[in-house]
């Protein structure tokens, strides 16, 4: 028998994923946003999260998928979004008696200069955040962690891709566009990724699994591959030229560093062209063990990383012919 199930950011890639697949599994779900014109049909609730804290609307497990996520911004918008927001999400869930909350944070709590691999999900060191975002969703973890009213269950997605995708492939494609993608460390740094649709899989399973209650669970493909692998593939996929440009990555590092300090100085404090942390994502290897997904949740893939680049390709081509519904 399916469960009530308040799912927020139902606006976004990954919200309106697991609102699709809650409900075709049975579960009775309303898909809460700012947008009403942007939600799923069905029901839902039309507000911001401060909005959620005062709301009564039923609910026996509450997904916590928005956020404010970007590697650039003032901390007071990422305190906001993802620290305050996340208490309103712990307020409504004890206003409703809701029995668990499932939280989607970010492997970004792992981040750091150097190479990593098959990270556990204790290895979090909260001392020194990469960027404002990663603190926020440190702060945010250790909220819900304090709370004993309420089981929570914080899952880890990293790289999140698929048909649809607005933020990881296409910032990779607008680099490709203005001056080729670099290549630091010849581009074989290791990187994880995740099919959009698994990622609804785990968070499904999460608010199914009795025994999660209380764990950080890392999710990916389990299907790590070299940078440059991937970036090719999608090129091709894309039908787009093999544009690379190979940099010496800790000269670009340096000049991260400089552009983040010049940038946060400026009027309106623009996004620098490069952050330190992209390029350590794009420089450095980085892995996450999914066994506590396989072993506590019974989680196994079911969309494979190369379905899931051919299905970015394949709905980006379709919206960009003339005629389409994207175009």
């Amino acid at each position: 028998m399916g469960e009530n199930v308040l799912v927020t950011g139902a606006t976004g890639f990954l919200g309106g994923h697991v609102v699709r697949d809650l409900r075709a599994h049975g579960h009775r779900v309303t898909a809460a946003g700012r947008r009403a014109d942007a939600l799923p049909d069905g029901p839902v609730f039309v507000g911001d999260l401060d909005d959620l804290g005062r709301s009564s609307v039923p609910a026996d497990v509450v997904v916590h998928c928005a956020a404010l996520s970007s590697p650039w911004g003032r901390w007071s918008e990422f305190e906001h979004a993802n620290v305050t927001g996340t208490a309103r999400v712990l307020q409504y869930a004890r206003r409703v008696g809701a029995r668990r909350i499932v939280h989607v944070s970010s492997p970004g709590v792992y981040a750091a200069p150097r190479d990593r691999l098959g990270i556990r999900e204790h290895e979090v060191d909260p001392s020194r955040p990469m960027n404002h975002y990663i603190r926020s969703k440190l702060h945010a973890e250790s909220l819900l962690r304090a709370a004993r009213d309420v089981e929570v269950v914080v899952l880890r997605p990293r790289g999140i891709i698929g048909a649809g995708d607005p933020g990881l492939v296409p910032r990779l494609l607008r680099v490709h566009e203005r001056v080729g993608v670099p290549l630091l460390r010849g581009g074989r740094g290791l990187v994880d990724l995740t099919a959009v649709e698994n990622v609804a899989l785990a968070v499904r399973l999460a608010i199914e699994v009795p025994e999660a209650a209380g764990l950080a669970v890392n999710v990916t493909n389990g299907d790590p591959r070299p940078f440059v692998d991937l970036l090719d593939q999608l090129l091709t996929g894309l039908g787009l030229p093999l544009r690379h440009r190979s940099l010496p990555a800790g000269a670009v590092y340096r000049a991260a560093g400089l552009l983040e300090a010049v940038c946060g100085v400026l009027p309106g404090r623009p996004e620098p062209p490069v952050t330190r942390y992209t390029v350590s994502t794009i420089t450095h290897s980085q892995t996450l063990d999914i066994t506590r997904a396989r072993e506590v949740l019974g989680y196994e893939p079911t969309v494979g990383l190369d379905a899931a680049l051919a299905s970015y390709a394949s709905a980006d081509r379709t919206a960009s012919t003339p005629g389409s519904a994207g175009g």
